[in-house]
């Protein structure tokens, strides 16, 4: 496939905008249409089902744009409101933010028998759509972390943090809640999952742990050693090429499992053909692809495997939007804040 228009845009600090653009398209004949896609997920992990998809539609070429959550819900809801856009499909790991889209009105529906057959938790309302899944675990560095402190679960974590917070001062990181959507919903679901979610915050203040943007980053602090271990990192950005410094854990008291979502904004010009990816991407070819991609994994870990009453389904459902309620979230980020000794 053809890879065209490849911008990487470096940025400071947290992603206020779009990232990055690519255009795929099938050999060198002009397309006939040009599909618009913005999604939060790193281009290189989303480029293979892309590629496929424009060489069984070669008349077709995809423009992908990579945008932070905050930045991609922001610009979404504004060209909903402003009742014009030239989006065709969004996707984003920001759940709770594409719920509150659609309970705006700002999508369209669609049904056909793929995603008929996804489960009630990974649809809503035949306007939004979970398409992949991919668990959070922690991770930590095999060469610095022993054995008898690697965390299998929040309660472990918890611990540790109380038995050695000189050994983990500013070594455990987490999201910034504030700058990573995906980061605000994981911590919105262990408020509601766990009775650890207070001692987890006094935990992360005790030891002065680390909140910042973007998985990425995260990964790549602990491949160095510049963090020991980090908490609620989503797997599937876990390359192999780091698999000898990186320890991944399933938590064994419970395992979030993320379902990207797909929205088809209501004032998309080519709905049509972004029904038509959506359904490639739902299709046992697509899914295989996003597999080997690590989109869609098994929530195991490389120590002991998690018992399916461990896995705990993030639902693409009206329930996420009390994420977005803006006085809980208010007092939730006063909270996170003072936890991380950021009292602004």
């Amino acid at each position: 496939m053809t890879r065209l228009f490849a911008l990487l845009l470096a940025m400071a600090g947290p992603a206020t905008a779009q990232e990055a653009v690519t255009t795929f398209q099938a050999g060198d004949v002009l397309p006939a249409t040009v599909l618009a896609v913005r999604s939060t997920t790193d281009i290189d992990v989303f480029a293979p089902v892309l590629d496929a998809f424009v060489s069984a539609n070669p008349t077709v070429a995809v423009r992908y744009e990579q945008w932070g959550s905050n930045a991609l819900y922001a610009v979404t809801r504004q060209a909903c409101d402003a009742g014009q856009g030239s989006i065709d499909a969004v996707i984003s790991s920001g759940v709770h933010q594409m719920v509150d889209l659609v309970n705006r009105a700002c999508a369209q529906p669609y049904v056909s028998p793929l995603t008929q057959a996804l489960p009630s938790a990974r649809r809503w309302r035949d306007e939004i759509w979970g398409i992949t899944q991919e668990a959070a675990v922690t991770i930590y560095n095999k060469d610095l972390v022993p054995a008898a402190d690697v965390p299998h679960s929040r309660f472990d974590l918890l611990d540790l943090m109380r038995r050695r917070p000189e050994t983990y001062r500013n070594r455990i990181a987490t999201y910034d809640i504030e700058a990573s959507g995906l980061g605000d919903l994981f911590a919105f679901m262990d408020s509601q999952q766990a009775t650890t979610f207070g001692g987890l915050l006094e935990g992360f203040a005790r030891v002065d742990a680390v909140a910042t943007c973007c998985s990425a980053e995260i990964i790549a602090g602990v491949a160095s050693g510049r963090y020991l271990i980090a908490y609620n990192v989503l797997g599937s950005y876990l390359v192999d090429d780091i698999s000898d410094r990186v320890g991944v854990i399933a938590p064994q008291d419970y395992t979030l499992i993320l379902s990207r979502a797909y929205l088809i904004p209501e004032s998309a010009p080519h709905a049509a053909l972004a029904a038509r990816l959506l359904d490639f991407i739902l299709s046992a070819r697509g899914q295989a692809i996003l597999a080997d991609s690590r989109l869609v994994q098994p929530a195991s870990a490389d120590e002991q495997p998690l018992p399916d009453s461990a896995r705990r389904p993030i639902p693409i459902a009206p329930t996420l939007l009390v994420a977005m309620d803006q006085a809980r979230r208010r007092i939730f980020v006063d909270t996170w804040r003072k936890a991380f000794g950021d009292d602004r």
